[in-house]
C-alpha cells in the first residue's frame, strides 16, 4: 500500500468509529477484508487511527470538521505534514483537497488543545494541579511498551540479552526493579521464547512500581479481589512467598490465569464469588477496582471521549461498594490495598475518604500517585490497615 492508500484506509476506519464502532474491532474487520495489506501496512493504518483518537478534538479543529477525512487532514497538519502530499487522488489515495478544505482549519484552544472534553479538564486540574497540562499532553502520544521480568525465572540482565537475540531491544528503567522498556521489536514479544515461557510479562511500569511497593509478611494469604487477567497477582507472587487467591465478578476474565501462573512458576487459586467468604479471612486483599482508566487513555483513547459525568458517578458507586465488600474479608490486623489506573480525585482520594467516614476500624497507612509520564501510566495506590 502507498502512504496515501494507508491514509484512505484510516479515513474509512475513523468514519466507522465516529458512528460508534469500537476501534479495535473495526481495524480487525478492515484487516480481514484487506488481504493485500501487509503487516507494515496494517501497523501504519492502526497508527493513523490511534493518533487521531488520542487527538480527536485538536485534529477536528485543525482539519475543519469531524469526519474521517477532516480528522486525517488535521492530524497531518498537527504532525507538520502538508496534507496535499498524501491527498493526491492518485491510485488509492484520497481525492485531492478542495479549496474549502485548504482554507478550513484553525488552531485549537483551551481543553480542545489539550484533547480533553471540556468537563474533564477542571477535574484534571483539581487532581494534578500544575501537572495537569503535562499529563494531558503526554496522553496525546503513544504509550510505552514495558515488560516485567519474572524474578522466579530469570534476571533482568539475562532477559534483556535473550530478548535482544530475538530482535527485541529493551533498556532497564531506573528506579524500577524488574522493568524493561521496549524500544524495538514490540510486535515480536508474544511469539518470543521468554514471553511464552513466563519469564516476562507485559505490565506497565507504574503498575509494577505499585506492586513493588506492597510489603507483605512471608506466607501471607492474599486475595486479589478484582483480578481480571491476574497480572498484579503474578507480579506479587514473583517476588513474595505467600498463598495466592484470585477472584473476579466475571470468572471469564480469569480464564487465562491458571495457564499463565503455571508458566510463571507460581500457584494461584481462582475463586468464584460464592467461595470467597468461606476461604477468608485473608491477611491482605487487593482491590484494583473498575475505573475510568484516565491514567491509561493513551492505550485506549476511545474511552476518553466516551466517558460522561454520569458514568463517573456510577463508577464511584461501584468502587465504594467493592471496597465495602472486600473490607469484611480482611483479618484483624490485616491490610486492604485500593488501587486504580485513574488520575481523578473522585475515584481515588474521595473514595478512600468516604470509606473511612463509614468505618472506625480502618486507618490509612500510606497512599501514593504515579504520574502519567513517558515511563508509565497514571496510577493510584492506598494502603488501609484494619485495627
Amino acid at each position: 500500500m502507498t502512504p496515501g492508500a494507508r491514509v484512505a484506509a484510516a479515513i474509512g476506519v475513523l468514519d466507522a468509529v465516529r458512528e460508534g464502532a469500537p476501534a479495535e474491532r473495526t481495524l480487525t474487520n478492515w484487516a480481514r477484508g484487506a488481504r493485500y495489506a501487509g503487516s507494515t501496512d496494517r501497523a501504519a493504518v492502526r497508527d493513523h487511527v490511534f493518533a487521531v483518537l488520542r487527538r480527536w478534538r485538536s485534529c477536528a479543529a485543525r482539519g475543519g470538521g469531524s469526519g474521517g477525512r477532516a480528522l486525517l487532514i488535521g492530524l497531518l497538519r498537527d504532525q507538520g505534514i502538508e496534507p496535499e502530499m498524501l491527498f493526491t487522488g492518485a491510485g488509492h489515495a484520497p481525492p485531492a483537497l478542495s479549496d474549502a478544505e485548504r482554507a478550513a482549519g484553525r488552531a485549537p484552544d483551551g481543553a480542545e488543545a489539550r484533547d480533553l472534553p471540556d468537563w474533564l479538564w477542571p477535574r484534571f486540574e483539581a487532581a494534578l494541579g500544575d501537572g495537569a497540562a503535562r499529563a494531558a499532553e503526554v496522553l496525546r502520544h503513544r504509550a510505552p511498551v514495558t515488560l516485567r521480568v519474572n524474578a522466579r525465572r530469570t534476571t533482568r540482565a539475562a532477559a534483556r540479552a535473550a530478548l535482544a537475540r530475538e530482535g527485541i531491544a529493551c533498556h532497564p528503567l531506573e528506579n524500577f526493579k524488574m522493568a524493561l522498556q521496549v524500544t524495538e521489536g514490540e510486535r515480536k514479544i508474544s511469539a518470543s521464547e521468554l514471553y511464552r515461557g513466563g519469564a516476562v510479562e507485559l505490565q506497565d511500569a507504574s503498575s509494577q512500581a505499585a506492586m513493588e511497593a506492597l510489603e507483605l509478611p512471608s506466607g501471607a494469604r492474599v486475595l486479589d479481589y478484582c483480578a481480571g487477567g491476574g497480572g498484579k497477582t503474578l507480579a506479587l507472587a514473583a517476588r513474595l512467598d505467600g498463598t495466592w487467591f484470585a477472584h473476579d465478578a466475571s470468572v471469564r476474565r480469569m480464564s487465562d490465569l491458571p495457564a499463565r501462573a503455571v508458566r510463571a512458576g507460581v500457584e494461584v487459586r481462582t475463586c468464584k464469588t460464592s467461595e470467597v467468604q468461606a476461604l477468608g479471612p485473608f491477611d491482605a486483599v487487593l482491590c484494583d477496582v473498575p475505573c475510568s482508566g484516565s491514567g491509561t487513555w493513551r492505550r485506549g483513547p476511545q474511552a476518553k471521549w466516551a466517558l460522561t459525568p454520569d458514568d463517573l458517578a456510577g463508577l464511584r458507586r461501584v468502587q465504594a461498594d467493592i471496597l465495602a465488600r472486600a473490607s469484611v474479608l480482611v483479618a484483624p490486623g490485616g491490610e486492604l490495598f485500593y488501587c486504580t489506573c485513574s488520575i481523578l480525585k473522585e475515584e481515588n482520594e474521595c473514595v478512600i475518604e468516604q470509606f473511612l467516614c463509614r468505618s472506625d476500624e480502618w486507618r490509612v497507612g500510606a497512599s501514593r500517585r504515579w504520574p502519567i509520564s513517558e515511563t508509565g501510566d497514571g496510577f493510584f495506590l492506598a494502603q488501609l490497615k484494619k485495627e
